[in-house]
């Protein structure tokens, strides 16, 4: 068989969109299990909650950029498309939510109780490993 008839066949090649889709619940599934290995109780709250890593909404931008990338190549539009909200979504992770966290912190230390939750963003190193991950992801599907 020819190796361009293969990608027929690939249905992460022909539907993009279930790469961040896997992405998604993967780092669900990854967050819950760590809550649960840290705490040794199932909190599913938590798990769907924003903060700590990994992060559900880098791991949808970020895949579906690696699979563009992947399908299309990088000079295609709809990648410098996909890598701008990217590029959003990672700073809102990194600074907006961080900066909203101290925020939280110096409220409540103000009201002299903890009404605010205080951990929103993600540390550079923390977003910096898990879109490796994603990457290699969205690269397993592509090639599966």
């Amino acid at each position: 068989m020819e190796p361009a008839l293969l990608w027929e066949y690939n249905f992460f090649y022909n539907h993009l969109i279930s790469i961040p889709v896997l992405a998604f619940f993967l780092s669900i599934f990854l967050k819950w299990f760590f809550v649960w290995v840290s705490t040794w109780r199932i909190d599913y709250s938590r798990a769907l909650g924003s903060w700590w890593m990994p992060s559900a909404h880098s791991a949808v931008v970020v895949s579906l950029a690696s699979a563009i990338a992947l399908k299309y190549g990088v000079t295609h539009d709809l990648f410098a498309i996909t890598m701008a909200f990217t590029g959003i979504i990672i700073y809102d992770a990194l600074n907006v939510r961080f900066e909203a966290g101290l925020h939280a912190s110096t409220i409540n230390d103000f009201l002299w109780e903890k009404r605010f939750k205080e951990s929103l963003g993600h540390l550079p190193s923390e977003a910096f490993a898990w879109s490796i991950l994603w990457i290699l992801c969205a690269v397993l599907l592509y090639y599966i």
